[in-house]
C-alpha cells in the first residue's frame, strides 16, 4: 500500500470534507484487505483497520462534530445520530478485537461491521458533510483539514521510523483504549483539558 494513502499528513486533500471522503474510501479498501487476507495477515490487516477507524472517528468527534453542532441547521441532531451509529460499531469492534480473527464468527461479524461503518460513512457524507461544505468557508474547511491531519499524525496507522515505541504505546490495546489515547493526544495538542 502506498504510504501516502495511509499517512493522513501526506494526503493531498486540503478541504476537510474531501479529506474525510478520501478516508472513507481508504476504510472501504481496508475492509477488502481484511476480507481477502488469511492467517496472520488477516490479524495484521484487521489491526490496521481498527487503528484507522479509531484515529478517524476520534478526530471527527474532536474536530468536525463540534464545528457541525455550531454551524449546521439541526447540528445537534445530525451529530447525535452519527454518534449513535458510531457507538454500535464500536461495540462490535470491541467484541471482534477481543475474540480475534480466528473466531468462527469473525467473517460474519466483519460483514456486519463493514455494513455498519459504510452506512455511517454514507450518512456522514449525506447529512453532515454536504451541509458542512455549504455552511462553511473554504478557509474554515482548510483549517479543519489541517487540524485533522495534525491530530491523525499524532496517532499514525503504522510506525514511522524513529517513533516506533511511542506509536506502539499509543496504538496497543483495545479499540476503546486506542480511541481514548488518540482523544487525549488531540486535546493536548489543541490545548484543551479532557
Amino acid at each position: 500500500m502506498a504510504e501516502h494513502r495511509t499517512v493522513p499528513e501526506l494526503m493531498e486533500e486540503n478541504d476537510v470534507v474531501d479529506l474525510l471522503i478520501r478516508q472513507h474510501a481508504l476504510i472501504r479498501d481496508m475492509f477488502d484487505e481484511v476480507e481477502k487476507a488469511s492467517g496472520t495477515e488477516r490479524g495484521e490487516a484487521f489491526q490496521r483497520l481498527v487503528r484507522m477507524l479509531a484515529v478517524h472517528e476520534t478526530a471527527e468527534e474532536e474536530i468536525v462534530h463540534p464545528y457541525a453542532r455550531r454551524k449546521l441547521e439541526g447540528g445537534d441532531a445530525v451529530v447525535d445520530d452519527r454518534l449513535a451509529e458510531e457507538h454500535e460499531a464500536k461495540k462490535l469492534l470491541m467484541e471482534m478485537d477481543k475474540a480475534g480473527p480466528e473466531d468462527s464468527r469473525f467473517m460474519t461479524n466483519l460483514a456486519v461491521l463493514r455494513a455498519s461503518v459504510l452506512a455511517h460513512a454514507r450518512s456522514e457524507e449525506r447529512y453532515e458533510f454536504t451541509q458542512l461544505r455549504a455552511r462553511t468557508s473554504e478557509t474554515e474547511r482548510r483549517a479543519m483539514a489541517a487540524g485533522l491531519k495534525a491530530a491523525e499524525a499524532m496517532a499514525p496507522t503504522h510506525p514511522h521510523p524513529g517513533v516506533e515505541s511511542a506509536t506502539k504505546n499509543l496504538l496497543i490495546g483495545t479499540p476503546v483504549a486506542m480511541m481514548d489515547r488518540v482523544r487525549d493526544a488531540i486535546r493536548n495538542a489543541m490545548g484543551k483539558d479532557g
